[in-house]
């Protein structure tokens, strides 16, 4: 098993760039620690705060942000950072050529029952010249990404992570604190029989949506004539990382719920990057009318819609939006 410097080298991937990786990936072993220990770590738990997406903030949202922020701005790598738990960006090295926007912890409502969490990460280069506090620099589509990954903790911890160059896993080993290749390339089966949805939001979807699923449950007596089985993580790390591993198609779209924030998942750190890793290993991201790559940013937190996995059962999916 080769470790991650030399696998990255060999695809021609800057020095700069390598290093800024192992940066958040150093912040990312400490973390691992810190959920491994669950509660001897006395970080369990919720806040008295919320974010600035109006969420409870659990003790180890905050804990891993500060992990990331404070070892990113530290390392001198990056020009500037966007966090899910920052209500702004925040100026690094006015001098870098990186910017580096993340989810500190995916799914940390998980940590009290134990079940599946992760770190999301982005990365892209600043335009020359720009100003580390203008926030501006983050409007950049998913296309100019350079960089994306995350760091599933699990029963083992996996880094899935791409440079344009094919999606890869990575396995943290924690006797020697290094990570090893231990999936060249993943490739998403371009068909599925598994989809990952919350469904207690079923009445609350657009109706293409609806239609779509009702097909899926529909099963081998309906219009699909096969059937069909839902897997839910809760954690879009997890449920990805599934489709990373064996296909199936993952969604979290548009609803009524809450009409002044119809979409969930976060374009920077979670949609763009998740989509850059599916894309990279034969799937398809799409907020159900676009690639979900070529959107234009107009905020940091900007939500969209997302619907990625297997190609196949992503365009049936899609079929029914047109």
């Amino acid at each position: 098993m080769r470790r991650l410097p030399p696998v990255l080298l060999e695809d021609g991937c800057p020095r700069e760039l390598i290093s800024l990786i192992r940066t958040i990936l150093a912040a990312c072993k400490e973390i691992s620690f810190r959920v491994g220990q669950g509660e001897l770590s006395g970080v369990l738990g919720s806040t008295l705060d919320e974010n600035i997406q109006g969420e409870t903030q659990k003790k180890l949202d905050v804990l891993t942000n500060q992990l990331l922020k404070d070892i990113l701005l530290e390392s001198g790598y990056v020009k500037a950072i966007a966090s899910e738990e920052e209500d702004y960006t925040v100026a690094g090295n006015p001098d870098a050529e990186y910017i580096v926007a993340f989810d500190p912890l995916d799914g940390s409502s998980n940590t009290d029952i134990n079940s599946l969490v992760g770190t999301i990460f982005s990365v892209m280069k600043a335009p020359e010249g720009a100003d580390p506090t203008d926030q501006s620099i983050f409007m950049q589509p998913g296309i100019n990404q350079v960089a994306a990954g995350y760091v599933l903790y699990g029963p083992s911890t996996i880094l899935a992570l791409t440079t344009g160059k094919g999606t890869r896993f990575f396995t943290l080993d924690k006797t020697h604190g290094t990570f090893l290749l231990t999936q060249d390339f993943a490739k998403i089966p371009a068909d599925t029989n598994e989809y990952a949805i919350n469904a207690s939001n079923q009445r609350h979807w657009q109706p293409a949506m609806q239609n779509y699923i009702n097909d899926l449950v529909g099963g081998d007596t309906g219009p699909r004539a096969r059937n069909f089985n839902m897997r839910w993580i809760a954690a879009m790390v997890g449920d990805v990382h599934r489709v990373l591993s064996r296909g199936g198609l993952f969604t979290y779209p548009t609803d009524t719920k809450n009409p002044s924030q119809p979409n969930k998942l976060r374009l920077l750190y979670e949609a763009n990057p998740m989509a850059m890793l599916v894309e990279q290993a034969g799937g398809i991201a799409s907020t159900g009318t676009e690639r979900i790559m070529e959107i234009q940013p107009n905020a940091i937190h900007q939500r969209v819609a997302v619907i990625l996995g297997s190609k196949n059962e992503v365009e049936t999916c899609l079929g029914y939006h047109k």
